[in-house]
């Protein structure tokens, strides 16, 4: 397995612009922290405001997560990627609760994912490897069919990202996220610089929130049934 366009990966993660002044304004230099009336933007998909706070109090403080290696060349022992992912999760105070190696095969793959997301001890699962374009890149095609939902953002960001250390290569980058029962999954590329851009840029900031908000369901009481028949 190779990740042919991430193999020299080096990124300095300073994404600040390439001119160095900053872009937070329109074409005529205003700025975009209000709307026209000078409002706050502050609000949800159906108008209602709300504070950071709110909005993120369904985040899980201490993730515990599960780390797969895809590679028929590497051991756990020798693996860049996979201490990436795990050093990025540790040092923002995060659990890896499991850390597992597995060849290049989609059924292989398929099966530790599908096995990692039932487990109790995990809320977030992560892999690095076979995301390429090579025959034996088949994370992506083992991984998408048990996401429930996809999170198309997730790739657009990383090779937004990319594009600003490997140029136009990153056409030949693979990433996908998503929530499979409950449980965010997030699939890397295996150079070590790509797995410690995606983990540290992306995933360790936002896989808390997606984390709550993927299991906010279960927590929540269900309104009464009575309730559902009152009327005003």
């Amino acid at each position: 397995m190779t990740d042919d366009a991430d193999a020299d990966h080096e990124p300095d993660h300073s994404h600040g612009s390439h001119d160095g002044h900053s872009h937070d304004h329109d074409d005529h230099g205003h700025s975009h922290d209000h709307d026209d009336h000078g409002h706050s933007h502050d609000h949800d998909d159906h108008g209602h405001s709300h504070d950071h706070d709110d909005h993120h109090s369904h985040d899980i403080e201490a993730l515990s997560v599960g780390v797969v290696t895809v590679s028929s060349s590497r051991s756990v022992k020798d693996d860049p990627a996979g201490d990436a992912i795990v050093a990025a999760f540790e040092g923002a105070g995060h659990d890896v609760a499991v850390r597992e190696l597995v060849n290049d095969d989609l059924d292989g793959i398929q099966s530790t994912v599908d096995r990692l997301v039932a487990r109790e001890d995990v809320n977030t699962v992560v892999t690095t490897g076979g995301t390429g374009v090579t025959p034996d890149d088949v994370t992506i095609d083992a991984v998408r069919p048990v996401l429930r939902t996809e999170l198309p953002g997730f790739g657009e960001l990383f090779r937004r990202l990319s594009y600003e250390e490997v140029g136009t290569r990153v056409v030949g980058t693979r990433a996908l996220a998503g929530i499979a029962r409950g449980v965010p999954v997030f699939c890397v590329p295996g150079s070590e610089n790509a797995a410690r851009l995606g983990a540290e840029e992306i995933i360790v900031p936002e896989a808390p929130h997606l984390a709550g908000l993927a299991r906010r369901d279960d927590t929540e009481e269900e309104p009464d049934d009575g309730d559902a028949d009152e009327t005003a």
